[in-house]
């Protein structure tokens, strides 16, 4: 029977409420939240997309609105939230939700106590780019697998995040792999490795069914992009086009 390591958030959990959650598969739920509030959802184009603001700190709930518990991979812009690495979801480190439970993923995990900030940024800033994989930005995955019921075993081992030594800095080696990459531009939004902020977590064993209960995608970005995808509207049309459509007076009619 396989095992997977994985990873259990004990700080920012909590019982999962009667909250409606705008982005669901049987009850799951994966939302981006902006201080503490939740990003609208838009669907479109077979996808649900966020508005992403640039240089904002933001965080993702994920929950569990089941009677077991659950295992999620969860990945920003390809990579897994917890070591960075780009795997299938089976063999993803995964964050581990009780019953009826959600957590708040506020940044990359980096040891047992610590996180750096998720915020959006431009493609060029991003952590995927600072590391040499920036083939998948403007993502944000969740794939749940249930529990099976007979898992009880528990241990302490797991690996840390490459971390970039502050934000807005890569590594010579990695900026030199990111350069490898195809061509980045700021005009496209992307998630950065920010600040530092505590979140204590442990390890646990878990014996999990292979076949995913619920998987969900959240695509964002930059509202000007949004626009030309036709996901949200215009601002208001361009200066030219707009005094074009100029009259001096309402169309009326002066006799009774």
């Amino acid at each position: 029977m396989r095992r997977t390591n994985l990873v259990l958030a004990v700080a920012g959990a909590f019982l999962c409420c009667a909250a409606s959650f705008a982005t669901t598969q049987s009850g799951f739920g994966l939302n981006l939240l902006v201080n503490g509030a939740e990003r609208p959802e838009y669907r479109g184009r077979g996808s649900v997309y966020v508005e992403a603001v640039r240089g904002s700190d933001y965080a993702i709930r994920i929950t569990n609105p089941t009677p077991y518990r659950v295992a999620v991979a969860l990945s920003v812009d390809g990579l897994n939230t917890i070591d960075a690495r780009h795997t299938a979801p089976w063999d993803a480190a995964k964050w581990v939700l009780d019953p009826y439970e959600s957590a708040v993923i506020s940044g990359w995990q980096v040891n047992r106590q610590t996180a750096r900030r998720f915020y959006f940024t431009g493609e060029t800033d991003s952590y995927g780019a600072a590391i040499g994989h920036s083939e998948n930005l403007g993502i944000i995955e969740a794939v749940f697998f249930r529990e099976r019921p007979s898992a009880i075993d528990t241990f302490l081992d797991r690996r840390s995040a490459p971390a970039p030594s502050a934000r807005n800095q890569a590594s010579p080696a990695s900026a030199g792999a990111a350069k490898s990459e195809v061509a980045l531009s700021d005009d496209y939004a992307a998630t950065g490795m920010g600040d530092r902020t505590h979140h204590s977590v442990r390890t646990v064993d878990i014996h999990l069914v292979p076949q995913p209960v619920a998987s969900m995608r959240i695509r964002y970005e930059f509202r000007p992009q949004l626009v030309k995808l036709g996901i949200l509207p215009s601002l208001g049309a361009a200066p030219l086009e707009r005094r074009e459509h100029a009259r001096g007076f309402e169309s009326y009619c002066p006799e009774p």
